[in-house]
Formats: structure tokens, sequence, C-alpha cells
């Protein structure tokens, strides 16, 4: 930092020499003071400049075009001379061969005798009074105003403190005004030196003290530099033009390069507390029980960037003078056929807009829609991206997302198991009815299991097989949850199945012959008694209760 900042004003001083010489030799080939005169407007404004020279110095002859009825002298004097700090101090350079000679010279604009010295400026003019040329009224009420904004915070007073250090010329420039560009390179170290101390030293130290290191060393020291930098090319806009150097094409461009420099270490300032404002939002957005808003923490900060390097862009175009209503216009032509060209993009975006503002899934949900099943990952600003259940990964435009019916099954406060628990016809009447409350049973007393709608009931008679109906719902958080209860209680019906002799059917025919000799009977034989097969469904439910 010491070794840029020696280099940058060992360059600006030595260019500032070189041109003050050049402007020198060029005032010692001009012609001598030349008469007052004010028939045109040509000669009223050369007047007023020509004798605030240094080399043909007649404040009383400039002041003529300030002077009005009643008007104390020395008052015309001293706005002549604020007037021209006012050009100087804008870097407005005037050329004299584009003033108009002609007497009755009339604004094509407002078609009257009137003419406008820059348009950057457009309330200081001449207007014709009489057969003379002088300043208008309107720029005469308006020279204070301009002048404390071309030199604010006090910074006028430098005009006047320091030409007393002395008026003799040294390399083209006067003892004051090296002075003055020395005590601007000791302040630009001593901002640079408390900017380091503050952030470094005492704001990095306060987050470390609170337990924010990361913070500390991630987000705050990094808007040091930028901020102590952008300070000082502040400063150095400010002061620059109090030091009255001679306005040529070399001064023009050194003042625009500090402007434009303050410019992008603004910008560079504003991109860094992006992150910082970022951080604030993400540690707000943990909070939440939603984890949609801890993916828009990213994009926004990504937005946030973005728009932050454009009106840079555009601040640094307004500090070297370019003209941005041209550019504006040529960006929304372009932007027009952009948007032409790239509807489907800004129909995702938009897409990506209503998702935030709905919220119909969150990171982590399992959707469904008609092309895609899985699980979301991310939503970005044009796409979703969604991991399948063959860990694929699927990106699913924002516009079609938000067009598609979405079935969010991570929205499902209780999740459906439901299946036909077949068993063969030659089960008992008495056997199927325990069998079904021993089903019941199991669901009772499931801790994952909704008790208060549930269906069991023998609900059919197939080709096959008697089909008892098993309609249940688990309250679990998530898909191997809800797995795992399923297989708890898929086993408990097996066993209970087992413990009472209970067979399940499969689709098949079974061909039923005369029994042969030597051979048993293939048709199971139930010697048991209703209350005998309810005790055994009672021990089994007892033996599940106390296991579980």
């Amino acid at each position: 930092m010491k070794r840029f900042t020696l280099t940058f004003f060992t360059f600006i001083i030595s260019t500032i020499i070189v041109m003050a010489q050049v402007d020198t030799q060029d005032q010692e080939q001009q012609t001598g003071a030349q008469g007052p005169g004010l028939s045109t407007p040509y000669n009223a404004i050369y007047t007023h400049f020509e004798f605030l020279q240094d080399y043909n110095y007649h404040p009383e002859i400039a002041a003529q075009p300030f002077i009005q009825t009643g008007m104390d002298p020395q008052r015309a004097q001293d706005l002549a001379i604020k007037l021209k700090h006012i050009f100087d101090g804008r870097i407005i350079y005037l050329d004299a061969h584009e003033f108009p000679t002609d007497p009755n010279y009339v604004d094509s604009v407002s078609l009257k005798n009137k003419y406008v010295l820059s348009k950057l400026i457009p309330e200081i003019y001449v207007v014709k009074v009489g057969n003379q040329w002088k300043y208008s009224n309107k720029t005469i009420e308006s020279i204070d105003r301009l002048y404390k904004e071309t030199y604010p915070y006090g910074t006028d007073k430098l005009l006047t403190w320091l030409p007393k250090i002395g008026n003799d010329k040294y390399l083209g420039l006067y003892i004051w005004q090296l002075v003055g560009m020395l005590i601007l390179v000791l302040i630009s170290f001593l901002i640079h030196k408390i900017f380091t101390f503050l952030f470094e030293k005492l704001i990095s130290r306060f987050f470390v003290k609170l337990g924010r290191k990361k913070l500390a060393k991630e987000l705050i020291i990094p808007v040091a530099k930028p901020t102590s930098l952008f300070v000082v090319f502040w400063l150095l806009t400010i002061l620059v033009p109090a030091l009255q150097l001679p306005i040529n094409t070399y001064y023009k461009y050194i003042v625009l390069g500090l402007k434009a420099a303050q410019a992008v270490f603004a910008t560079m300032v504003f991109y860094y507390l992006v992150d910082l404002i970022s951080e604030y939002f993400k540690r707000l957005a943990e909070k939440t029980e939603t984890t949609l808003d801890d993916q828009l923490v990213p994009l926004v900060r990504k937005a946030l960037k973005t728009f932050v390097v454009i009106v840079g862009g555009f601040y640094v175009l307004a500090s070297l003078n370019v003209p941005i209503i041209p550019v504006l216009t040529g960006l929304s032509i372009g932007g027009l056929a952009f948007a032409l060209a790239a509807q489907d993009t800004i129909k995702n975006f938009f897409g990506s807009f209503m998702i935030f503002v709905d919220k119909p899934f969150q990171i982590g949900d399992w959707i469904t829609t008609s092309d895609i099943d899985g699980t979301v990952e991310e939503v970005g600003f044009r796409s979703t991206r969604v991991r399948t259940f063959r860990n694929s990964v699927v990106y699913v435009p924002n516009g079609n997302l938000a067009d598609s019916t979405v079935d969010n099954h991570g929205l499902r406060v209780f999740r459906r198991f439901y299946t036909q628990i077949a068993i063969t016809y030659d089960t008992p009447a008495p056997l199927i009815q325990i069998f079904v409350d021993g089903l019941r049973k199991i669901v009772e007393n499931h801790p994952d299991t909704r008790k208060d709608n549930y269906h069991v009931y023998l609900n059919n008679m197939a080709d096959s097989s008697l089909n008892v109906m098993f309609y249940i719902f688990f309250k679990v958080p998530d898909w191997g949850e809800e797995l795992r209860a399923r297989h708890e209680v898929i086993m408990q019906i097996i066993e209970l199945a087992d413990e009472l002799g209970v067979r399940f059917a499969f689709n098949t025919q079974t061909l039923h012959m005369e029994e042969f000799p030597g051979k048993p009977s293939m048709t199971p034989v139930y010697t048991e008694t209703s209350e005998d097969m309810r005790n055994k469904m009672l021990a089994f439910l007892d033996k599940q209760k106390k296991e579980g």
C-alpha cells in the first residue's frame, strides 16, 4: 500500500511539474494584455478570464462583465475570481475560439441574446444588456452556491490560506502549490494508517473477543483496504482543486483519474459489504425451519453483487464525464433485443421468483411432477436440481416447474401404508376374526402408527385367496423412517400368522383328489377351540409388547 501510494503521487507530482512548465512556456509566447471589451460574448468572456491570469492579473478589469447598477466594485471582483475558481475546480476548459463574435448573437434554443459558457454548468451564461454583454442575474445569484459545491467542507479557505506561504515559482509551480502537494501526500499516508489501525486492530479484535474470528478475518478486514483507498481518493478529489494547478489536458486526466479511482474503490467497498450483509441474513435463515431461505441467501448475494458492479460501472463512467443517458439508451435497446432472444431465461427467472415466494417445497423435500420424481437439492435462478432415486441429477427449468403440478411428499404429516393380506380359503372363520383382531392390535401397539384412522377388515374373496385389507398411516419424518416402520409392522404380521397357523395364499391352482392309501391328507386339521386360538393371539401380543 505504501509503495503504491508513493509511486502514484510521484507520478502525479512529476506530471504536474511537467505540465506546469509547458503551461509557463505557452504563457510566455502569448501576447501582452489586451484592452477590455463587452461588445460581444467573446469580448465579455475573454475580458473576464484573460485579466485573471498570472501573467495578466487585473481583477478590476476582469470584474467589468459582472458590474450592475448599485453593485459594489469589490463584490464584482469577488464574483469574477470565484467564477474562475469554479471553472478551474471543475476542470471545465473553455476554448476562446468557440465564443461568438457576433454582437447580436442569438441562442438557437431560447431565441434570446444569450450564450451559455458550458453545458456542464447551464446556469452560467452571458446576456446582452443594451450594447454590452454581461453575466446574467441568475449567474450572479448562482456563483456563491456553485463555489461552495466546488470547494466543500471549508476547502475554499485553503485558496486564501495556502498562497500566503509563498508566491515564488519553482519548476513552473508556486511554492504554496508544492507545499500543498506535500501535505496531500502526508494526509494520504495518515488516513491509511488510521483506517488500518481501526479495522485491523480495534474492530477485528472486538469481533475476535466476541468469538467471531472467522467473521473478522474473512469479512471485516477485506473491507479495510478499499475503504481506506476510497477515503484517500475522496479527499484528493476535494483538495486537489484547491491547489489551483494549471488547467490543461494533463491536469484534466489526472483529476478524472482521481474521481474514477474513488468510484472504483467505492464499488469495491459495497461489493465486500454484500458479503457482510449476506452473513447476517445467513444466520437469520439458519434459525428458521424451512431450508429454502438458506438457498435464497447465496442467490441474493450474487444478485446484489451483480447490482453493485453494474451501478459501480455507471458511477465510474460518470466520474470520467462519459454521458450516461446515451449508454442507458443503447442498453435499453440492446436489452429489448436480448429479452426477445432470451424469453425462456426470463421465464425461468420469474419462475424461480414464484418458487421463493410461494414456497411449494424446500431443500430436502421429496417431490413428484409429471416428469420427475426425487429429492430437491438446490434451487437456482434458472433451474432446480433434483436428485432422483436412481441417484441421477435432473435440472428442471423453474419456468416449467412453476407451471407444473407439484406433489410435495415432504409436506405429508402421515405416510400411508396400504396392502392386501391374502390368506387361504381353508382358514376357519374364527381364526380369521382372531387374526384380524391381532392385526389391529399390532397397529395400536406400534409407536409410529396413527391410532385414530386405520382400517383392517376382511375385504374381498378373490379367486385364490381371502383378502384382508390392511390400511394404516405412519407418523414419521422421512422416507427412511417410513421404511423402517413398514419393516417392523410386516415382520409382526408374519410372526402373528406363523403363531396362529394362518397360511398366506398366492396365485395358484390346487387340484384336490381323493386321499391315496398311506398318504396323509394335505388339508390342515384344526383341533383347537376358539378360546385356545385367542389365548395364543394374546400371548403373542404380550410377547411382542415386552420385546418392543
